[in-house]
């Protein structure tokens, strides 16, 4: 009995701390460092990203955070509990994948009851329950169909349902959006930052797409080569990128040697005018038409290359692709721009 009493208080959620502590979580596969070293916290209701790209350790830091791997080395606290060594069904998280995942032979409504049916709650709490899940993530009256019957967007929503109604206190999302066409995946983004607003319940997502991750998120964390390049939220890390990863990945980014620095500046905050105007001269090179916008490519009289995007409020494709090959020159204000260094090797 005293032994109980004493590793008590280990497994009592503590109200006062992150909703997931990783600490020196490493992990390796052969000679592939997929973590190495990750010290992170992600705070009780937060909307939290961890972004970058294939390979980078995002995929692999939350199957450690749901239990699906186990780290070599660092530990894993969820409200406060150790639960490193906590098998995945015994840890207060769900998780919804890319695949959705759902039993294709359950109906809508008994794929959402399944969590609450292995608890073993009554059939009439477990449906009424299923039903109320449903309406919230907007599917009312779907219950009896089946999911090949569903879109893809609604078998997501399904899935999201499903991992929700066992009322988890953080929801694990592995590139939930993957597979769907661009304007549903849109759609998306903005459903499932409104239904965590409403259910203030702390979501952990990883995606490749920045976008996502810029609607989305509270903070988030960028992902290079097994470790955490920036943590921040989506503006900063946007706005000031401290590496030239970072500048890289998150968005488009042009980065400039001046004066023995390495500073970055967004396309889009870089003022083009003719060859009288202010500022560094140069030739346009190339014109891309994006329908809202258009990418102008420019070399510069002193060696590199800058890339200046602007919007086509009153600008048609001809007239932006008649740009080619004009002389210009390229200013932007001294607070746009930002120093970055060097991370390789941290």
């Amino acid at each position: 009995m005293a032994t109980l009493a004493q590793t008590a208080p280990e497994t009592e959620p503590a109200v006062d701390a992150p909703a997931v502590r990783l600490s020196g979580i490493r992990r390796v596969y052969g000679d592939v460092v997929a973590v190495a070293g990750v010290d992170l916290d992600i705070g009780a209701g937060e909307f939290f990203t961890l972004l970058g790209p294939s390979g980078s350790g995002k995929t692999t830091t939350l199957r450690v955070i749901a239990g699906f791997e186990r780290p070599d080395a660092g530990r894993v606290e969820l409200q406060g509990v150790d639960v490193t060594r906590v098998a995945p069904s015994q840890r207060a998280v769900n998780t919804v994948f890319q695949d959705y995942a759902l039993f294709p032979h359950m109906t809508v409504a008994e794929n959402v009851e399944y969590g609450l049916r292995v608890k073993g709650m009554s059939r009439k709490d477990r449906r009424a329950r299923a039903r109320a899940m449903l309406d919230r993530v907007r599917l009312p009256g779907l219950g009896a169909r089946k999911p090949v019957q569903l879109s893809g967007g609604q078998r997501q929503r399904v899935a999201l349902a499903r991992a929700l109604v066992n009322e988890p206190p953080v929801l694990l999302l592995d590139e939930p959006l993957g597979a769907l066409d661009l304007k549903l995946r849109q759609e998306m983004q903005t459903f499932l930052k409104a239904l965590q607003q409403d259910l203030g319940i702390t979501f952990v997502y990883v995606t490749h797409d920045q976008e996502e991750a810029l609607t989305m998120s509270d903070r988030l964390a960028v992902f290079n080569n097994g470790r955490i390049e920036q943590l921040g939220a989506p503006a900063e890390v946007y706005e000031h990128p401290e590496s030239e990863f970072v500048a890289g990945f998150v968005g488009v980014s042009n980065v400039l040697e001046r004066d023995g620095r390495r500073i970055t500046i967004r396309p889009e905050k870089i003022r083009m005018s003719g060859e009288n105007g202010d500022g560094e001269p140069g030739t346009v090179r190339a014109v891309v038409y994006v329908g809202m916008v258009t990418r102008y490519v420019v070399d510069l009289d002193g060696g590199g290359e800058l890339v200046v995007v602007r919007q086509n409020l009153e600008t048609s494709s001809q007239q932006a692709l008649a740009e080619q090959g004009k002389r210009v020159r390229l200013s932007w204000r001294p607070e746009h721009t930002y120093e970055i260094c060097m991370k390789e090797g941290k």
